[in-house]
């Protein structure tokens, strides 16, 4: 299955380097370009609300032609915008260049997906979906850590040439195999936001929210916390726990989705994701936090393609808009998330009490994935009701 899908792969993880990289070189980017950290830090937010608004408006749209140009069209944007924040001369541009490479990341990423899951059997979709979650994990986890090895060596702008050169190796792997790439379906062409008439794709895209919250917005606060626990000089060793996790999850989870469905993971990823926060606020003890991070990587990580699987596996044909809102949901909840532990910190929370107040947004997520597994397990007539767009 890699062999069939590993330019969609290739693409999911310059992705998910792009998203993440450029915290590994704020301070450089901010001297470079003769400003604060803080407004570089807006890039991030100018990617995520970009990425946020153009999956779900733009990447039906760009599927009324065909699959291979839509998936091109969006690497094609996603490696401009890097290429023009490599070359930014001022502030300005800068943040320009990251809009653009989050609209293309937005489109790419519900198109990717869905693409994967078109190109198997019905049976293998877990894992042709989890394999692109797979590739963004892996592009989150090495993203930080190379970029700051090359920020340190070469400049940060070579951080961001990597990153378009992986974009580009994408975009030639793509159009080599355009022809063997499946036409979806016409039906996700359509107006994007009638998906969320559907009271489980809305409820299972609240429920992505808050996992991003939870999971994704507290991975910021990973090494203060650590630092506020007393385990400063074990930070480096939790930040590959939380990523060795999240890739293995994602690698994983592909297998058991297909075997026994999504329904009894919607209730085991949210608890055993509560249950890492639970220990890496209650104990100091290094191994536990060590093993903490990890299963919090991979719980956070696996649940992503456990719950497009959930949301698409009866609607195939509008899986790319509902892959859309949900993978914008996440990657706001991460935004959110950060934003909120900041506030907090700001108000005089301790650091490792963050783990805490996490758990909210993971029990909340809990509770509307446990409705959505009732709801698929109804008759009929109730799982037709659950489905309603009336």
């Amino acid at each position: 299955m890699i062999r069939k899908l590993w330019p969609l792969i290739v693409a999911a993880i310059s992705l998910g380097i792009d998203a993440y990289v450029l915290a590994g070189v704020l301070p450089q980017i901010a001297d470079s370009l003769t400003t604060t950290v803080a407004m570089i830090g807006l890039g991030v937010t100018a990617f995520t609300s970009a990425y946020a608004l153009a999956g779900p408006l733009l990447s039906g749209r760009l599927t009324r032609g065909s699959t291979a140009s839509a998936l091109l069209i969006a690497l094609g944007v996603f490696n401009l915008g890097n290429l023009i924040t490599a070359l930014s001369p001022g502030i300005e541009v800068f943040l320009a260049s990251r809009v653009v490479a989050g609209m293309g990341a937005g489109i790419l990423t519900a198109v990717a997906t869905a693409t994967a899951a078109a190109m198997v059997a019905d049976h293998e979709r877990g894992r042709a979906m989890s394999l692109v979650t797979f590739g963004l994990s892996m592009g989150t986890v090495a993203g930080v850590p190379v970029g700051m090895l090359i920020g340190q060596s070469a400049g940060w702008r070579w951080t961001m040439a990597l990153v378009v050169l992986i974009g580009v190796v994408s975009m030639a792997a793509l159009a080599f195999r355009a022809k063997t790439l499946p036409r979806l379906d016409a039906a996700a062409g359509g107006s994007a936001f009638t998906v969320l008439r559907s009271s489980r794709t809305s409820v299972g895209v609240m429920a992505a929210f808050l996992l991003g919250v939870a999971s994704l917005g507290l991975y910021t606060y990973l090494l203060p916390m650590a630092e506020d626990r007393g385990l400063g000089g074990l930070g480096f060793a939790l930040v590959w726990a939380w990523g060795i996790g999240g890739v293995t999850g994602s690698a994983l989870i592909g297998r058991p989705l297909d075997r026994f469905g999504p329904k009894p993971l919607l209730i085991v990823l949210p608890v055993l994701l509560a249950l890492s926060f639970a220990v890496a606020w209650l104990t100091a003890s290094p191994i536990m936090w060590l093993a903490a991070a990890a299963v919090w990587g991979a719980a956070g990580w696996a649940s992503v393609p456990t719950l497009q699987q959930a949301l698409t596996a009866d609607r195939p044909a509008q899986a790319m808009p509902i892959i859309a809102f949900q993978m914008a949901a996440i990657y706001l909840g991460s935004a959110v998330g950060a934003a909120l532990g900041g506030a907090l910190l700001t108000a005089g929370i301790g650091a490792a009490d963050l783990a805490a107040w996490a758990l909210i947004p993971a029990v909340l997520a809990l509770a509307l994935t446990g409705w959505i597994t009732t709801c698929r397990s109804l008759d009929s007539a109730q799982v037709a009701a659950c489905k309603s767009t009336a």
